[in-house]
């Protein structure tokens, strides 16, 4: 199974130039950091409530993508909340992509040609993996969206990352974001760790506007 942070990498590809999707540094940034923590809650490494981003249990994943940053919650000296850690790890984005990217080229999925990557199964699933394959994250997310159906799991905590990082701007037209919004909302509302990280993403967001908008 791939992680979040390799699924975001391909939710933002364009596999027609093999470009990415233009959205703002900071929003690549607070999704990779928002990926990596989202897999270690489902590693049960991690938990949150309203304020608090919890440790618990310290033991690595053998993850490269993900012991960095449960290394530094261990680490640290008291307990923070989700803001901190989603700010902490953005600040290691680049490494977090740079990983997702090689993994992916590694696994099959991707093809590196002069610093583009394109797909490689054009079947638009991944590789067999423990005896599968899986739909590949885009149609996975257009099918929830688009559905009434219980989503799963690792589909709620995307969709969560997706609107709070501004992603589904980019992914969907203006129409199509507007037909979608109601379920969007209904789909956040599945997750209490989506939510909050998302509500600690649009927080960073918000500081950031008022920075560079300053009211005096």
């Amino acid at each position: 199974m791939l992680s979040f942070a390799e699924e975001m990498m391909l939710l933002l590809l364009d596999d027609q130039d093999g470009s990415f999707l233009p959205i703002p540094e900071w929003s690549m940034q607070c999704a990779l950091a928002g990926a990596v923590l989202m897999d270690l809650a489902l590693a049960d490494r991690i938990d949150t409530d309203v304020n608090s981003l919890m440790l618990v249990d310290k033991k690595p994943t053998g993850d490269p993508l993900l012991d960095p940053t449960l290394e530094r919650i261990a680490a640290a000296a008291e307990v923070r909340g989700a803001r901190y850690w989603v700010e902490n790890t953005a600040a290691y984005a680049d490494e977090i992509r740079e990983g997702a990217l090689a993994r992916l080229v590694e696994a099959g999925v991707l093809n590196r040609e002069e610093d583009r990557f394109l797909w490689v199964f054009r079947s638009r699933r991944y590789p067999t993996i423990d005896g599968r394959a899986e739909r590949e994250v885009k149609l996975r997310i257009m099918g929830v969206l688009l559905s009434d159906e219980i989503p799963d799991p690792r589909d709620i905590v995307i969709i969560c990352l997706c609107d709070s990082c501004g992603i589904f701007n980019e992914l969907l037209s203006s129409r199509e974001l507007e037909r979608a919004r109601g379920r969007i909302d209904q789909v956040r509302k599945l997750d209490l760790i989506g939510q909050a990280v998302a509500k600690s993403v649009w927080e960073i967001q918000a500081s950031l506007a008022m920075a560079a908008h300053p009211v005096y």
